[in-house]
């Protein structure tokens, strides 16, 4: 399913657009994911808003065929909109889907109605973190997505969710792949000090039992956004929130992109 365009230049994109008539939405998903895991989203309120799951470089349908950072892929996005014809849209990006949407808002403010992004950071990487997952990425590349490695990433990203489908995406991830996308995670630029630039209404959902990011990531998004709404903390809520916890998200997202998308 789905449909390619060529975007920015010669960027082949992968996105399957949901249809409907209601206002459009692009959703970002985290890192070794891909558009399915908005399906929560999508089943339950695709009649309300046309969604525009995309595969983000070296992710999915998507291939990079060169190093990229996450401004590249914000334009990528953003190329989405010409194709189709889109003016505008909205935005919903997890974890690495919202650093992207942030790009996105930074590079073309008035192209975004309504940001969400849910379990994100607007922050560089913590330099410790980063290592670690350079060495994660390292022992992928050397030795394949064994068990150890796809379980590590299930527990951190996903909690107590079954996993099994995305371990099985998971194994299909090569060396070098993990490795290009791994260093455009961590090597990242911090926005935080951008952040005032965001003009646009902004919704920040957080887990608190986000294993990647700390709660208090959320609520610098919350505090550097002109037009920010409160922050919205999900009692026991996962790093990919909005697989994880969609009877908790569904309900905001539809009320904040019914007032601003």
């Amino acid at each position: 399913m789905g449909s390619t365009v060529t975007v920015n230049g010669g960027q082949p994109l992968h996105y399957v657009d949901h249809g409907g008539d209601g206002p459009p939405v692009i959703l970002l998903h985290a890192f070794l994911m891909d558009g399915e895991m908005f399906a929560p989203q999508v089943n339950e309120l695709r009649t309300e808003f046309r969604f525009l799951a995309v595969d983000e470089r070296g992710h999915g349908g998507t291939p990079a065929d060169a190093p990229f950072d996450y401004w590249d892929v914000a334009r990528d996005a953003l190329g989405l909109l010409d194709e189709l014809g889109l003016d505008r849209a909205a935005v919903i990006g997890t974890s690495q889907g919202g650093f992207i949407g942030l790009r996105m808002a930074l590079l073309a403010p008035e192209r975004v109605t309504a940001l969400c992004v849910l379990g994100t950071s607007a922050a560089a990487e913590d330099a410790q973190v980063a290592d670690s997952y350079r060495e994660l990425a390292a022992t992928w590349a050397e030795n394949g997505p064994v068990d150890q490695l796809t379980d590590m990433v299930a527990a951190v990203c996903l909690g107590g969710v079954e996993a099994d489908d995305w371990k099985a995406k998971w194994r299909e991830v090569t060396g070098p792949r993990i490795t290009q996308i791994m260093e455009t995670l961590v090597s990242r630029d911090g926005l935080l000090c951008k952040l005032g630039q965001v003009r646009c209404p902004v919704l920040v959902l957080h887990g608190s039992s986000d294993a990647a990011y700390p709660v208090c990531r959320g609520a610098e998004i919350v505090e550097g956004v002109p037009q920010a709404e409160p922050l919205v903390v999900v009692d026991g809520g996962a790093h990919f929130l909005s697989l994880t916890d969609p009877r908790s998200v569904n309900p905001h997202l539809r009320k904040f992109l019914a007032e601003h998308a």
